[in-house]
């Protein structure tokens, strides 16, 4: 078989680096890549030992698989591939299932990394949470940057300073890594979430866990939130609210899988802060946990910096992308049998991630 890597159009992150090309070619007779397929992640085609590189359309054409992390190609180009090309990348179909029935319609092979199961087996193929991870870093770097005060406590000869106080809304992957990048930075750290089952993880990194009972929690949810009673969510509201009067950066990472963004931070609530906080919304392209938030954008609110942007792995893309490409490597390493990917197997990973299979 032969293995193709497209070039992205919109984000930096490379699905293939030059470490993994020796692992690529024990599954694979031969590698193609669009030139500068790295670029925007610091890497150079001379790195790429055993590739060949090729235009996109040569490697549409002649590739068994073909990989893209954001996929955009268009109409004519599936139909230019092979009739048993098997197309691999972000498809999101949870999100728009649009996407999956057209893809059904047009009698592709796709499997999409969205919907690897989040279990134990699967941790090391499991893109969302490798960049979740790096957004949840990234959130809190990004917020420091802004912020007019310290993180931690400093005692100087001119006098004491305390220490920031930064709320971290939901305890996923994204959660955890800003909770341990903003305890590394001395802030204090509180840290809410509907499942009570994240409250140890939580403490264990030196952040101190603000419950709501009664929350409604869903463990085959994949470690998304779930919706929750309207009673909960007023109780929620008022807790938050409370919070966020004494906070200096609020970090949201908050969704529903498959549903617009819970809004967890109101306007009222934003007005409410201290003049130079800040709001980090991870949300953001599902609609956001902040009233205010604008995906992509930074809004200065009365004095409250709000940014919307879920996509800050792609300010460290050369880390992000061999995270990402160590996910597809050892997605192919599983599904991938002497030579073969079979499209029947009843394999958990296999099957829930082949959103689409050709008649």
């Amino acid at each position: 078989m032969v293995i193709g890597f497209l070039k992205e159009g919109n984000i930096n992150i490379s699905p293939i680096v030059p470490n993994n090309i020796p692992k690529l070619k024990s599954l694979f007779e031969q590698v193609l890549a669009e030139p500068g397929i790295a670029e925007g992640a610091y890497y150079q085609d001379t790195e790429f030992e055993d590739v060949v590189f090729q235009s996109r359309d040569e490697i549409i054409k002649t590739a068994d698989v073909i990989v893209q992390i954001n996929p955009n190609l268009s109409a004519e180009e599936y139909s230019s591939a092979k009739p048993t090309a098997i197309f691999i990348g972000q498809y999101a179909p949870f999100t728009d299932e649009n996407i999956s029935n057209e893809l059904q319609r047009q009698g592709l092979n796709v499997f999409s990394l969205d919907m690897i199961p989040r279990t134990t087996l699967a941790q090391s193929m499991d893109v969302l949470s490798s960049m979740a991870s790096i957004a949840g870093y990234q959130a809190v770097i990004d917020a420091l940057n802004i912020l007019p005060r310290y993180a931690p406590m400093m005692i100087t000869a001119a006098g004491s300073i305390k220490p920031s106080k930064i709320l971290i809304l939901g305890a996923g992957v994204a959660g955890l890594q800003a909770v341990a990048t903003a305890r590394r930075m001395g802030a204090v750290v509180e840290v809410f979430d509907t499942r009570t089952a994240v409250k140890e993880e939580v403490e264990s990194l030196g952040a101190r866990f603000v419950e709501v009972e009664g929350a409604t929690d869903d463990k085959a949810a994949g470690g998304y939130a779930v919706e929750q009673t309207e009673d909960y969510k007023a109780r929620q509201a008022a807790l938050i609210q409370e919070k966020a009067k004494t906070s200096d950066v609020i970090i949201t990472t908050a969704q529903l899988r498959g549903r617009p963004a819970p809004t967890l931070i109101s306007k009222e609530t934003v007005e409410g802060m201290k003049l130079g906080s800040v709001i980090v919304d991870l949300a953001a392209s599902t609609g956001g946990n902040c009233e205010l938030t604008e995906d992509a954008g930074i809004v200065d609110h009365n004095g409250i910096t709000i940014i919307g942007d879920s996509n800050l792995p792609n300010k460290m893309p050369q880390d992000a992308s061999t995270l990402y490409s160590n996910n597809i490597v050892n997605f192919l390493k599983h599904i991938v049998k002497e030579g073969n990917i079979d499209l029947e197997s009843d394999d958990e990973i296999l099957s829930k991630s082949l959103i689409s299979k050709k008649a």
